[in-house]
């Protein structure tokens, strides 16, 4: 059966409107940005994150600040708790005391009759007729005397030593026995072991006076021209009669020898030679 004219036109016009409809429709593509709105959006990007570090370094400096606070509040607690502690052994401690006094010494008792002596002190050696600045050592077990020119000989069938001070230009001395020659007799030798081998060196007894001591202190004579001090007390002179505070410098003062006359020094009889020993 032919398709009658007047269907057609309507057909035609359906058809055109239905493939309107399927056609895609497209967006338009987004304008390009500009380079000034690209930085300014990064500029603000920028501040946004400055703003949140800033915020957040102002968080941890008040952790911070807290945290020591805190700190400080807990050794005040500490204090407080080592006072009450003291105050409780002391309302406590009496009768305690009473029964353990003649048993345990007290500070006071432990350096009743003991000097107090400095790191370092001036020394006197009446017999020579000097000062000499000495350091105190306790780690040392004898003292040393510096000396050069160490001669041993005999006299009387005994033992004795020879020797002059051994000194810097910068040691103080009395100026009359920077050389002079010294003669005592030889206490006994003790055996010296360092890296090259041993040695023997002679230890010699004489009277020194620091402040209120005065004491006979045997001295191991060797050179001490290299080192500081010309002179070095150790723990045998100490014992029972000294303790050191290492903060100080020079407790006592310098004591005096007066310098001989030229009529004293023509006067002084010389000394004669010795056999000096093989």
């Amino acid at each position: 059966m032919p398709i009658r004219p007047l269907l057609i036109a309507p057909l035609a016009a359906l058809l055109s409107l239905g493939g309107c409809g399927l056609v895609p429709q497209h967006e338009a593509p987004p304008e390009p940005v500009s380079q000034q709105a690209f930085a300014d959006r990064i500029d603000r990007l920028e501040a946004d994150l400055a703003a949140r570090c800033d915020v957040r370094q102002q968080a941890l400096g008040e952790q911070r600040q807290e945290q020591l606070g805190l700190r400080a509040d807990v050794r005040e607690v500490g204090y407080l708790l080592r006072g009450v502690r003291s105050d409780l052994q002391a309302l406590s401690g009496d009768a305690q005391q009473e029964s353990t006094t003649s048993s345990c010494p007290t500070v006071d008792e432990r350096l009743e009759n003991k000097t107090l002596v400095g790191s370092s002190e001036w020394v006197g050696l009446p017999e020579v007729g000097t000062y000499l600045e000495a350091r105190i050592d306790s780690g040392a077990t004898t003292s040393s005397l510096s000396a050069t020119d160490i001669t041993p000989f005999e006299r009387d069938g005994e033992d004795w030593v020879r020797f002059k001070l051994g000194l810097n230009d910068q040691d103080d001395v009395v100026a009359s026995v920077r050389d002079k020659w010294i003669e005592v007799p030889v206490e006994r030798r003790v055996k010296i072991i360092q890296a090259n081998g041993e040695e023997s060196r002679p230890v010699i007894s004489l009277l020194m006076t620091l402040g209120p001591l005065h004491e006979n202190v045997e001295f191991t004579l060797s050179d001490r021209t290299n080192l500081d001090y010309p002179m070095l007390l150790g723990r045998r002179f100490l014992m029972d009669i000294a303790i050191i505070d290492v903060a100080r410098r020079h407790i006592y003062d310098r004591p005096d020898f007066p310098t001989p006359s030229a009529a004293e020094a023509d006067d002084a009889p010389e000394t004669q030679d010795e056999t000096t020993a093989p």
